[in-house]
């Protein structure tokens, strides 16, 4: 199969953006990007470094980052299982892309920026669940946000075409085969949302 290994053919296939697409671009929160970043509950963090690219999913059960102002968006990190592959790249690299997603709606918003980690006690306390604190947060400097185009959600219909999990393997049962039953099972995927709920701050 051929390659597409520069730009001009890249550019050749596809032609320029719609000025709609690059009309859109802000590179500070604008009223209405605020509005929506702040009521999302759920994003996708992606990161570059030394190790290669990370992506990692990213709730909480409020805004999924605190919005300081119209450059700095903050991110509590929650306690998970201790990879740190986002974390490590921010660390080495700083370079950070945010996808967000609110349920119920095909627009979805994305921002660009450079970010770095603190384990500032008073940020950390802020952030605070009951007595739980996030280990770090991650400060995102804004350098430009911009919604996404609709189509790929109204592809997938992924708000309303239901459960279609039904037959796919659950994370123990992928824990399972690729550790020759050292972990995971089917005891895993039936009790993990119990053993999740005391962990999830």
């Amino acid at each position: 199969m051929r390659r597409l290994d520069t730009l001009d053919d890249l550019h050749a296939l596809y032609g320029a953006p719609a000025p709609a697409a690059l009309g859109k671009v802000a590179t500070r929160l604008t009223p209405l990007y605020r509005q929506w970043i702040e009521g999302a509950r759920f994003g996708v963090l992606s990161t570059v470094g030394p190790e290669g690219v990370h992506g990692s999913p990213r709730g909480d059960d409020g805004p999924v980052v605190r919005v300081v102002d119209e450059n700095t968006l903050m991110m509590p990190d929650w306690w998970g299982n201790n990879r740190l592959d986002c974390l490590r790249d921010i660390v080495q690299d700083g370079r950070v892309a945010l996808l967000f997603l609110v349920p119920g709606t095909n627009t979805t918003v994305r921002v660009n920026g450079h970010a770095f980690l603190t384990d500032d006690a008073d940020l950390r306390h802020s952030f605070a669940k009951g007595d739980k604190q996030p280990a770090t947060v991650i400060v995102i400097e804004l350098a430009e946000v911009y919604t996404q185009c609709a189509k790929a959600l109204m592809r997938s219909a992924l708000w309303t075409c239901g459960n279609i999990s039904g037959g796919l393997p659950k994370s123990g049962e992928i824990m399972a085969d690729m550790t020759n039953g050292a972990y995971g099972g089917k005891d895993y995927d039936r009790t993990y949302a119990e053993y999740a709920k005391p962990k999830m701050w």
